[in-house]
């Protein structure tokens, strides 16, 4: 058969050294291409039947024309380009090949029958073939404009498994994120698919087990026993390299192996988040990009965050997003409460958009008390309408009520945390606002709120308001103490246990952020429990505090193993703020591979 026309030229050194570990089937034929298809026009057709046979072989998978010269990337780039735009059958095996070049290349290193080795995770040519499959992408798109719809679900398909090295998910993860910039279309979908991936590790290192690895680590840095774990640079089953810890040594791996893995992805998101919606390092909070941005991660969190019970992590992404500017913070509040007002939700999602609410006003050091006054005026009110529309029969019923019960704890919260800023500056007339609140109606209503609420922040609300003379909460306390009755913590017996701490299975999704890398972006925008002074805790317990200890809540909520039915503790507090060691994220688009 007589030879097309060749578009494009192609060096012999392109197909004849090629390195067997990253093509199995070697290429190998006289002299290049141009000298082949030369001889064959004089009717030497041996090297042209050769060079049919080797393109024709089935083992023959891909072609590795990353790391190659200038030259050889230049001639690859514009086959493709001929390549799809004449044969358009074939636009899903290029996307394929060149998504798969999303993570470090494997090399497989044998030690008699085991594989020591997946990845070259210290490739130094990853940042020119990143760049280059981008390049691909991108000129492909040019040629045919429906890339991007053939393009995510191969996206999908391709990313690794949760388990795989913290390398190896960084660079997919990051190279997903790159892709959104020049196909926007695919953003939503791309986030969608990164937050559903860090959902799995997030809920598969919970909080418990997060403290206890790094409280173990912490006591065998102080006896000085893991001086002599760590003489040589090991790594762990997982395929992460451990620092060696001692004292003056700084540590920014996560001892939790799941967590390490999150830390790395969620630095890698936040970074993204913070380009996308800042141009010269200032924030460009009215931009179309960052509302755009915001949107998108709206519908996320509504589709993922929201109805997933006890993420510890994940939910920042948004928490960040919302302190570049005050007016995402109180979009995002005005979202949550619409969500919480609406009685055609789940009961469960409106109880989840109130614990959203609550963290989020308390937590959130760049929300002013302007907006916190603000949301407590729409809260508060709907309480007293709720009050108003119950007979004289109603009772405490979580079934029932569970809405109701989930707003007044935020309620409770928010003031625990804020009311200080709110009191401050103009004491008298921050007391008339809260007066203004009247909050001894709701206490004292016949739905009894504090009997529901978690016994920690019922009793640090009753100390705080007691001290204002706002509300005299510890009568329906104490009566509420007398009313349970004590149930056995586990089948297997042990200490009681006041009846159902937690019954509305409550959690704050905003609670002290834990990991070390992405907790420097978190942590100046993140408002710490401050102890109340003696005279607004009289009456009160106050707790034993330590330097890592946060939160108030300290030993009040119970753990899943504790008590059948009760979910993880990812909401319990006995928590630490992130450690002051490690390096905050570098920028998203400039990060180092």
């Amino acid at each position: 058969p007589h030879p097309p026309t060749p578009v494009t030229r192609f060096p012999g050194a392109w197909v004849s050294g090629v390195k067997q570990s990253m093509f199995p089937q070697t290429v190998r034929f006289g002299g290049s291409v141009t000298d082949t298809l030369m001889k064959f026009r004089q009717g030497d057709t041996s090297d042209y039947e050769l060079l049919k046979h080797q393109l024709a072989d089935p083992d023959i998978k891909r072609l590795p024309w990353l790391g190659r010269s200038a030259a050889v990337v230049e001639e690859y780039m514009a086959f493709l380009g001929n390549l799809v735009s004449a044969q358009t059958v074939y636009l899903r095996s290029c996307l394929k090949m060149i998504v798969s070049n999303f993570t470090p290349g494997r090399i497989v290193i044998q030690e008699g029958n085991v594989n020591i080795s997946d990845s070259d995770d210290n490739d130094e040519h990853l940042p020119r073939n990143f760049d280059l499959c981008h390049q691909a992408l991108q000129m492909i798109a040019r040629y045919v404009p429906s890339t991007a719809r053939f393009l995510m679900p191969i996206l999908c398909e391709n990313f690794p498994f949760v388990t795989k090295s913290s390398r190896t998910l960084e660079c997919y993860v990051h190279n997903l994120l790159r892709v959104t910039v020049y196909f926007p279309v695919l953003r939503r979908e791309i986030l969608e698919l990164v937050v559903s991936k860090m959902l799995k590790l997030d809920v598969s290192a919970p909080r418990r087990e997060i403290e206890d690895a790094e409280e173990n680590a912490a006591q065998q840095q102080q006896s000085g026993g893991a001086q002599d774990e760590c003489l040589f640079d090991m790594e762990d089953d997982d395929g992460i390299p451990r620092s060696p810890s001692g004292p003056g040594v700084e540590i920014s791996v996560m001892e939790h192996p799941v967590a390490e893995r999150l830390d790395v992805l969620m630095a890698v998101l936040l970074a993204y988040i913070k380009d996308m919606c800042h141009s010269n390092g200032k924030c460009q909070g009215c931009c179309g990009r960052t509302k755009e941005l915001y949107r998108d991660l709206v519908c996320v969190f509504d589709k993922l965050l929201l109805p997933t019970h006890a993420c510890c992590h994940v939910q920042y992404a948004l928490f960040y997003l919302c302190s570049f500017r005050v007016g995402l913070a109180e979009a995002f509040l005005e979202h949550l409460w619409k969500l919480l007002q609406s009685p055609s939700q789940p009961a469960i999602l409106r109880q989840a958009a109130a614990g959203y609410i609550g963290s989020f006003l308390a937590r959130a050091k760049f929300v002013p008390v302007m907006t916190v006054k603000a949301c407590l005026d729409l809260l508060v009110p709907w309480l007293h309408r709720y009050i108003d529309s119950q007979d004289s029969g109603s009772f405490c019923d979580v079934t029932l009520h569970g809405p109701f019960y989930a707003a007044c704890q935020a309620v409770f919260y928010t003031l625990v945390f804020r009311h200080r800023a709110i009191l401050e500056g103009n004491m008298r007339k921050g007391l008339a606002y809260l007066q203004s609140l009247n909050l001894e109606r709701i206490v004292m209503s016949q739905l009894n709120p504090l009997k529901v609420c978690l016994p920690s922040v019922a009793n640090m609300f009753a100390s705080i308001t007691r001290n204002y003379q706002l509300v005299f909460c510890y009568t329906v306390i104490e009566r509420n103490n007398r009313l349970q009755l004590p149930m056995v913590r586990s089948s297997q017996g042990g200490s009681c246990q006041p009846t159902d701490m937690n019954p509305l299975d409550s959690f704050f999704p905003f609670d002290p952020y834990l990991l070390r890398r992405s907790g420097k972006v978190i942590e100046p925008i993140y408002q710490v429990w401050e102890e109340p002074s003696d005279h607004e805790v009289k009456g009160h317990q106050k707790p034993v505090s330590t330097e890592e200890e946060d939160d108030f809540l300290h030993g009040e909520t119970l753990q899943a193993d504790d008590v059948v039915g009760m979910t993880p503790g990812s909401y319990e507090s006995h928590l630490r703020s992130p450690s002051s060691v490690g390096s905050p994220p570098v920028t998203f688009l400039q990060r180092p591979f």
